[in-house]
């Protein structure tokens, strides 16, 4: 399943947020980086992944908020599926949640 549009409407909010640049993924789609770090990406209209410190992830994933990453589940990375229409809000919170965890720690 995926929701027709939901990549063109996640790149074009985190475009809008400060420090934010789309690069090709490597296993395709587009990744989104403040300077060299990245905070997530998105494949198609089905699919983000999003990288998380260990301890949030497991609290992301204890409220089922996202699941663990598809191909590396034991990792800090989540995977959040697009089902519906209300997925692109969820998904561009998690990946708003990784973007201030970038900003606090590139200040630190």
């Amino acid at each position: 399943m995926s929701v027709r549009g939901a990549s063109k409407q996640i790149v074009d909010t985190l475009l809008t947020w400060q420090g934010i640049e789309t690069h090709p993924h490597r296993f395709g789609g587009t990744e989104f980086r403040i300077g060299k770090r990245e905070i997530g990406h998105i494949h198609g209209d089905s699919l983000v992944d999003i990288p998380f410190p260990k301890k949030i992830r497991d609290e992301i994933v204890a409220a089922k908020e996202a699941e663990p990453h598809h191909i590396l589940p034991e990792t800090g990375w989540v995977s959040f599926y697009l089902r519906e229409e209300a997925d692109v809000e969820r998904a561009i919170a998690l990946l708003k949640r990784s973007y201030e965890i970038a900003l606090k720690q590139k200040r630190s």
